[in-house]
C-alpha cells in the first residue's frame, strides 16, 4: 500500500504561535524604544526562530510523520528540546512577553481584583517562592530533562502517546517544558542570575549526553523492534521497522552529541581564552 500523510493544516496551533510571536514583538519594540541597549536584534531573531522551530515540530508534516516513522518522532522531540527551547530562552522571553500585552489589559479588573489577592495567599506565596528557588536549579533541570527523555521512551508510555491524541499532546508539552528547563542554567535568560560557577556548564552538558547516548545505543544495537506501534504502520522509502529504529537511534546519538558538546566546547574555549583570563586578573 502506498504511503500517504493525512492531516490538515493545524490552524489553532498556528494562530496561537502567531499571537505569542506578536505579543513578543510588541514587548521587544516597547523595551527597545525605552532602553535601546537592553534587547538587541539577535534576541528577536532567536525567539522568532524558536517559535518557528516549534511550529515545524508540531504543525508541519513532521508532526504527522511521527506516527509512521520513529525517526520522524525522534526528530520532532529533538527539535523541541534542543532547537526551539534554547532559541526561545535566548530571546529573554519572560520580561519581553510581560511588556507585550496592552497596558489596559494588564490593568483589567480581573487581574487586579482576583489574581493579585490570590497571589497573597500563604500557600500560593510559599509555593511561588519554592518554585522560583528550586525549579531552575541545575540538578532539578537535569533530572527533569532526563526523566522526560527516558520516561517517554518506556514502551508502555510510548504506545499510550501513540494511541491517544490527548496523551500525545501531553508528551509533546513535556518535551518542550523539559527542554526549557534543561537549557535554563546554560542560557541563563536575562534577567535571571547564574546559579552556579561558569565551569559547571560544560560539565552539565557533558553529563546530559550520557543517558541520551545509552538510549540511542540501545535503539540502534538491540536488534529488535522496541515499539510494536511501528510494526503495523506504513512507512515511506521501503524502510523496515527495525531499520527505522536504528536510524532514529543514530539520529539521536549524533544530534545530541553536537547539540550538547558543541556549546560546551565553545564555553570552555571562551573560559580559557587569554582575553578572559587577563580581564579576571585585572579585576582581581
Amino acid at each position: 500500500m502506498p504511503f500517504h500523510i493525512h492531516g490538515g493544516f493545524p490552524l489553532p496551533l498556528t494562530l496561537a504561535l502567531v499571537v505569542v510571536a506578536l505579543v513578543y514583538l510588541r514587548g521587544w519594540y516597547q523595551l527597545r524604544s525605552a532602553f535601546p541597549n537592553v534587547l538587541s536584534m539577535w534576541r528577536l531573531v532567536a525567539f522568532i526562530s524558536g517559535i518557528f522551530s516549534g511550529w515545524i515540530a508540531l504543525g508541519s508534516p513532521l508532526a504527522v510523520m511521527d506516527h509512521h516513522l520513529l525517526t520522524g518522532h525522534m526528530a520532532q522531540h529533538l527539535l523541541l528540546m534542543t532547537v526551539a527551547a534554547p532559541l526561545i530562552l535566548l530571546g529573554a522571553p519572560a520580561i519581553t512577553l510581560l511588556h507585550g500585552p496592552p497596558q489596559h489589559f494588564l490593568r483589567n479588573n480581573f487581574l487586579r481584583n482576583i489574581l493579585r489577592p490570590f497571589g497573597r495567599w500563604p500557600l500560593v506565596h510559599g509555593f511561588g517562592n519554592w518554585f522560583g528557588n528550586n525549579v531552575t536549579h541545575p540538578v532539578f533541570c537535569w533530572l527533569a530533562a532526563t526523566a522526560a527523555v527516558i520516561g517517554w521512551q518506556v514502551p508502555a508510555l510510548f504506545e499510550l502517546a501513540m494511541q491517544a491524541e490527548a496523551w500525545h499532546v501531553v508528551e509533546q508539552l513535556c518535551f518542550l517544558v523539559a527542554g526549557l528547563l534543561f537549557w535554563w542554567p546554560v542560557v541563563q535568560p536575562w534577567p535571571s542570575l547564574a546559579r552556579w560557577p561558569e565551569w559547571g556548564i560544560p560539565l552539565y552538558l557533558f553529563v546530559a549526553t550520557l543517558p541520551c547516548d545509552a538510549l540511542s545505543a540501545f535503539l540502534t544495537f538491540c536488534g529488535r523492534v522496541v515499539y510494536p506501534h511501528f510494526l503495523s504502520m506504513h512507512r515511506p522509502f521501503d524502510i523496515s521497522a527495525l531499520g527505522d529504529q536504528e536510524c532514529a537511534g543514530a539520529l539521536m546519538w549524533v544530534w545530541v552529541t553536537f547539540a550538547y558538546l558543541a556549546p560546551a566546547a565553545v564555553i570552555t574555549i571562551e573560559m580559557l581564552s587569554p582575553q578572559r583570563r587577563s580581564s579576571k586578573v585585572e579585576v582581581a
